[in-house]
């Protein structure tokens, strides 16, 4: 029994030697990552498309995608912070992506372009950059398109019976602004990912 204890606890030594040797962080954040850079202010995104308010929602999911992962404080004031994040919305756009026999629109793929950087405050320094970062979905642009069974449509604030009830143009215009919504999510957990780790 001694012995099985032994080797356990050696083992677990063993492991945890391998994690530091190869460099791995459970803090999610990259060694270049500069280490003066602990506070974070959020600027408002620039938004260069037609569609209204599409700036003041990404720059509220990244804030909030920074709180919640804590790795940075989020800060209210540009003199109170170490680091600056700007960007600008360079495209929102949607297009038919498949249609049927009849020439109805099935499907409707939207796209997402965005410019982003960090910068540090003093000196005033680009530290990360990316450009053309590209989101994409699709969404149903009939109701014979929605598979409401599948997990991806679960994951929506409609159900079967509201697909039933609505036009495909009432559909369209809802699928529409769900996907708007979670294009904004997954471009504030992605660049949040991206900047922590300088890819």
């Amino acid at each position: 029994m001694e012995q099985a204890s032994a080797l356990t606890t050696l083992g677990y030594l063993c492991a945890a030697l391998l994690i530091a040797g190869c460099g791995y962080s459970f803090a999610g954040r990259s060694e270049a990552f500069p280490n003066d850079i602990r506070t974070v202010y959020i600027e408002p995104f620039i938004n260069q498309t037609r569609n209204v308010g599409l700036e003041k929602e990404l720059t509220s999911a990244l804030r909030s995608e920074f709180y919640r992962r804590g790795q940075l404080r989020v800060v209210d004031t540009l003199d109170q912070a170490d680091g600056i994040v700007a960007g600008v919305v360079r495209s929102f756009d949607s297009h038919v992506a498949s249609v049927n026999r009849y020439d109805e629109v099935l499907q409707y793929e939207t796209a997402m372009v965005v410019d982003a950087s960090l910068r540090r405050r003093e000196p005033n320094e680009i530290i990360w950059r990316t450009q053309g970062t590209r989101l994409t979905d699709i969404s149903g642009g009939s109701r014979a398109a929605v598979v409401t069974s599948s997990s991806e449509f679960k994951t929506r604030t409609l159900d079967a019976s509201d697909v039933r009830r609505l036009t495909d143009i009432q559909l369209t215009e809802t699928e529409n602004r769900a996907v708007r919504g979670q294009l904004v999510e997954r471009f504030a957990r992605e660049l949040h990912q991206r900047l922590m780790e300088m890819f």
